[in-house]
């Protein structure tokens, strides 16, 4: 199963897809974690990226594919994936699509958390404070003020992906408000029905094909009936198969035919004969 979850930041998308990961034994991929991962290993990508997180900017679509790329080709993504912050933007779907295409792999579902933005912020500014009293790690992005300006960056061009999802039909909204049980009952609701759609689409496939084939087969027995006479008439052609009492039994059906057809001709030929004898008389 392959799946991305839409949303912006603190809708709880990495909450979901831990749980989609334990349900479905696919792995989660999550750019912000790989971008922050590769950021603090110093790596390459890692360094480029540094900065522009913690300027709350969005990473170049460049980078951000590299990573992707790199991730599904390994091999506890071959079972399935659930992207985590990627897409952000239309022309990383079109990446993806054409990354997808390339590896013969297609998306079961877009999943969006729709949310409320106001009370969205009151719940992250919540989760900054809890984190800080208690000590925790703070993420590079736990700012108010940065992430006031990620919201705003998902608003202005992440937004317009649900509607290139909703052209191809694979995108399901669920309220990303309600409490996490109730967000996760929902989205599994969306992939059972989407899991019991996809095997009658197959269903209906194989029988469509099984149609196709019978009709196919049956067009092709009409076309060998219909040159059968054609090969029977033909000059000199005789049936090495048929007996005596069978040709002579073919030969009286045909002749009894002949004679069907022929008797309404001969009387109309009389009753023409008949009538020009009378206008000569009169």
């Amino acid at each position: 199963m392959r799946l991305i979850l839409l949303g912006p930041p603190g809708a709880g998308k990495g909450t979901q897809a831990q749980r989609l990961v334990v349900k479905y034994g696919i792995v989660q991929l999550s750019t912000g974690d790989m971008l922050r991962t590769a950021a603090e290993a110093g790596t390459p990508i890692g360094l480029q990226a540094k900065d522009i997180m913690a300027r709350g900017e969005l990473v170049p679509d460049d980078l951000v594919v590299a990573i992707v790329a790199d991730r599904i080709a390994e091999p506890d993504a071959r079972n399935g994936f659930v992207l985590d912050g990627f897409p952000r933007t239309v022309p990383q779907a079109h990446a993806l699509d054409r990354l997808l295409k390339e590896k013969g792999l297609k998306l079961d579902a877009v999943i969006e958390l729709k949310v409320d933005v106001g009370r969205l912020l009151e719940r992250i500014e919540r989760r900054i404070a809890q984190t800080k009293a208690q000590g925790g790690p703070r993420r590079l992005d736990d700012d108010p003020d940065v992430l006031r300006r990620r919201i705003r960056a998902y608003r202005d061009q992440t937004t317009p992906l649900a509607a290139y999802y909703q052209l191809q039909s694979v995108l399901r909204s669920v309220d990303g408000m309600a409490s996490v049980s109730d967000v996760t009952l929902a989205i599994d609701k969306l992939l059972a029905k989407i899991t019991k759609g996809g095997s009658a689409a197959e269903k209906a496939r194989v029988r469509t094909a099984g149609r196709n084939n019978t009709a196919e087969s049956a067009a092709r027995g009409v076309k060998a009936g219909a040159s059968a006479p054609k090969a029977l008439g033909a000059k000199g052609a005789k049936p090495k198969s048929q007996s005596k009492s069978a040709r002579k039994t073919v030969g009286e059906t045909a002749s009894k035919t002949a004679s069907k057809i022929a008797k309404p001709a001969i009387a109309t030929r009389s009753k023409r004969k008949r009538q020009r004898r009378l206008t000569k008389r009169n």
